[in-house]
């Protein structure tokens, strides 16, 4: 899994970290050069905040971006800006996000595009891994573990199927990049009370497999599922179903399955 130039595609800014902190560390000891391109704020939208909360959403998005770039800093890799994109929208900005990803590989000419697996950990994470499909053709793409609800649980770091020859590879993180994460996730204090579900144990990564997009993942909920019982629209709680992303994922292929 040596490559020269890699892009890692973070779908808010966290992720890099959250999925691919030691992953990056080993990559820059062997020399590789390391850019990440953040597809979305992380933020929710206006109208999906609370009326009280509006007014503050682009100074929460400039927060989370100044959060990215020490991030960055302490990853030792090229930022290469966050999109204009809210978070959960993603899939309706599809082709926007597609084409500054299109006119990046173009730019830098990575060996190797890394983005989150496809595992119901978030919709903007399966869209992205849908997003990243479309350019296997051009180079290798590599996926990893985020977390996602396989199985009724939290898991951290794990592909749902573990067991299937993907090629993939899990890092034991040593005590050196277990504080180096830690770290990391720190430059990220907004989001402190997001984050206590991410483990700095291990990390995977494996040539992304020709999902099926137009399924769920796995059977059950999934992880963004887990608080839509609340009865009343939540800003903090996606209500979209995985049905529901599948359909919207298929219209953006025209119904096929990248390949």
């Amino acid at each position: 899994m040596t490559s020269a130039s890699i892009l890692v595609l973070a779908p808010h800014p966290d992720d890099e970290v959250v999925g691919f902190s030691a992953l990056i560390g080993r990559a820059r000891v062997r020399g590789s050069r390391v850019a990440i391109l953040t597809l979305t704020d992380g933020i929710p939208a206006a109208e999906v905040l609370w009326p009280w909360q509006r007014r503050g959403r682009e100074e929460r998005a400039e927060r989370r971006q100044a959060e990215a770039a020490e991030a960055a800093r302490l990853l030792d890799v090229d930022s290469l800006g966050i999109l204009d994109i809210p978070s959960r929208r993603l899939k309706d900005k599809f082709q926007e996000a597609r084409q500054a990803v299109a006119e990046v590989i173009e730019r830098l000419r990575p060996d190797a595009l890394w983005v989150p697996a496809y595992e119901g950990g978030h919709q903007d994470h399966d869209v992205a891994s849908l997003l990243a499909a479309g350019f296997r053709s051009r180079l290798a793409v590599f996926e990893a573990p985020l977390y996602n609800f396989a199985h009724g649980r939290v898991n951290s770091q794990s592909f749902i199927d573990p067991d299937e020859d993907y090629t993939q590879s899990i890092l034991v993180l040593t005590a050196a990049e277990r504080e180096a994460k830690r770290r990391q996730l720190a430059a990220y204090a907004s989001e402190a009370g997001n984050l206590d579900y991410v483990e700095t144990e291990r990390e995977g990564l494996r040539r992304q497999p020709s999902h099926d997009y137009s399924r769920p993942p796995h059977p059950g909920r999934c992880f963004y599922q887990r608080f839509q019982w609340v009865p009343f629209p939540h800003p903090r709680i996606d209500s979209i179903t995985p049905e529901e992303l599948c359909r919207a994922m298929g219209q953006l292929t025209g119904g096929g399955t990248p390949r």
